[in-house]
């Protein structure tokens, strides 16, 4: 995660008359019978299984299939026979073809380099390219502008849909976007936003439940926070989870063991720095994800403190960073690719004019144990 939302105008879009009318497409009854068999979301071969059957990678089968780059004799026509035993390349024309689509799905995200963000995209791109369709990508970098640039390619058709990670923008900025016919879905929203708005994102209270339970289990009491941006549910949810756990044994919660930072290395490494250097420093430090957690390792390392023997440290997200630190970081794992996966499978369901069971899709987390935290010192 990233910095709280910056202030910014608010979200504008064009004015209805701007936008494509919708083209009424008359299909053969065959087309329309593989459109329903779409809406119905019957068993559709993928370009995955198509490599497989035909013992290639799938960027094989897309130059075969686009007529796109160099492929031997041989493997073209293995790759051809599959593809029309199994009918792959007559679902994707009749899907594109009758539905007026350009197979191009806009992905809004804060940023790329971190790798929360990477390991959703990653998880996205895998679904994507199963369906032939394609990734626009468009790192906003905070800035509200390039967002509404992105919105605005979508209203004019360029793009059939688009998948907005961690926005900023309120329900009522969505809610706009959804009038004007847009399909999108939100991954991981930083607010709550009215139920109307698709989102799919992880189980933070479940997960932090599962943390605490993990310390206390330790022996931990002394137990501090440091939380993301106030109001985010993220932060919300998970220092929610910190306080009951700690309410159900009878434990006081103190107030100069929550401190509130911005999900950054830097931001834990300072919070980190400051409850180590309290009187009474906490036993553990819960970093409400992995950066600040790997930031309180920093500060530790600073001040001659090992970990975990002088001071347990765990973090929230499981990205690779927890691997490479020493020692090890027990974490959270995200579901984050699977997010991707779904928020695909969402859209793809909103494109075909399927009905969703639910709009909002929770993920559920898993506690990994590695060598970060230890019961605390005598």
């Amino acid at each position: 995660m990233v910095h709280g939302a910056m202030r910014r105008p608010p979200l504008t879009l064009p004015a209805r008359g701007r936008l494509r009318p919708s083209a009424l497409t008359f299909v053969s009854p065959q087309s329309r019978d593989r459109v329903n068999d779409t809406v119905a979301h019957r068993k559709r071969t993928t370009i995955r299984e198509v490599a497989e059957l035909a013992g290639v990678s799938m960027a094989t089968v897309s130059r075969v299939v686009n007529s796109n780059g160099y492929v031997s004799a041989g493997t073209r026509e293995v790759v051809e026979r599959v593809v029309r035993d199994h009918r792959y390349s007559a679902n994707r024309s009749a899907r594109g073809l009758s539905a007026g689509r350009s197979g191009l799905i806009g992905v809004t995200l804060p940023m790329i380099h971190p790798a929360f963000f990477s390991v959703i995209v990653g998880g996205l791109a895998d679904a994507v390219y199963e369906q032939d369709m394609r990734i626009v990508l468009c790192p906003t970098l905070l800035e509200h502008d390039r967002k509404v640039s992105l919105l605005e390619r979508l209203t004019h058709g360029t793009i059939d849909c688009a998948l907005l990670v961690l926005p900023d923008e309120s329900s009522s900025e969505l809610l706009a976007v959804m009038e004007h016919g847009l399909r999108f879905v939100v991954i991981d929203p930083r607010k709550r936003l009215d139920r109307r708005v698709p989102t799919v994102a992880s189980a933070h209270y479940a997960g932090a439940e599962q943390m605490m339970r993990h310390l206390t289990g330790l022996g931990h009491r002394r137990i501090a926070a440091i939380t993301g941006p106030a109001g985010w549910i993220a932060t919300d949810e998970r220092l929610r989870a910190y306080r009951e756990a700690l309410d159900a044994l009878g434990v006081r919660a103190d107030a100069d063991l929550v401190v509130e930072s911005n999900f950054d290395l830097d931001g834990g490494r300072e919070a980190g720095g400051r409850l180590l250097d309290l009187a009474e420093r906490p036993t553990a430090i819960f970093a409400f994800n992995d950066p600040m957690a790997i930031g309180v390792i920093q500060a530790c390392l600073a001040r001659g403190l090992r970990v975990p023997h002088d001071v347990s440290v765990v973090g929230f997200d499981d990205t690779d960073e927890a691997l490479l630190v020493t020692p090890r970081l027990t974490t959270v794992r995200q579901p984050l690719a699977a997010m991707g996966r779904a928020a695909f499978d969402l859209v793809t369901r909103l494109l075909d004019d399927a009905a969703l069971r639910t709009t909002r899709v929770e993920l559920d987390t898993q506690l990994v144990v590695r060598d970060s935290a230890a019961p605390p010192p005598a």
